[in-house]
C-alpha cells in the first residue's frame, strides 16, 4: 500500500467539496493507495504537459483526482481534485505540477543536490 501527500492546494480543493462528495473522494482514495495503476495516464492535453500523471474520476464522473505516483518514496502525491469543466482540473494540475518541479529544480541546485 502506499503513503499519500496532497499539494497545498489539493488540499484546499479538497476543504471545498460538500461532505458527501468528500466522502467518495476518501472512498477512492483507498482504492488509488492500493492500487495506483488504476488512474487512466493523462499525456498532454490542449496544450498542458501532463505527463506521467494520472486521473480517476469519482462521483459519477463528475470530478477528476489528477496525481502522480512516486515509485522510489511508495507515495501517491495528490496534485489537484475538481471538476473538467472548460479542463480547469486539468489547469490547475499543470500549473501546479510544473511550478513545483521549478521550486524542487531551484532546491537542488542550491542544495547541489
Amino acid at each position: 500500500m502506499y503513503n499519500f501527500k496532497f499539494y497545498e492546494e489539493a488540499e484546499k480543493d479538497l476543504a471545498k467539496l460538500n461532505n458527501s462528495v468528500k466522502k467518495l473522494f476518501a472512498k477512492k482514495l483507498t482504492q488509488i493507495i492500493t492500487n495506483p495503476e488504476i488512474g487512466k495516464d493523462l499525456g498532454n492535453k490542449n496544450n498542458l504537459v501532463l505527463a506521467g500523471l494520472k486521473k480517476v474520476y469519482f462521483d459519477n464522473k463528475r470530478y477528476r483526482i489528477v496525481y502522480e505516483i512516486k515509485e522510489k518514496e511508495i507515495l501517491i502525491h495528490i496534485i489537484a481534485i475538481g471538476k473538467r469543466d472548460n479542463m480547469k482540473v486539468y489547469k490547475q494540475a499543470h500549473a501546479r505540477y510544473k511550478e513545483h518541479n521549478k521550486l524542487k529544480r531551484l532546491l537542488n541546485n542550491q542544495t547541489g543536490v
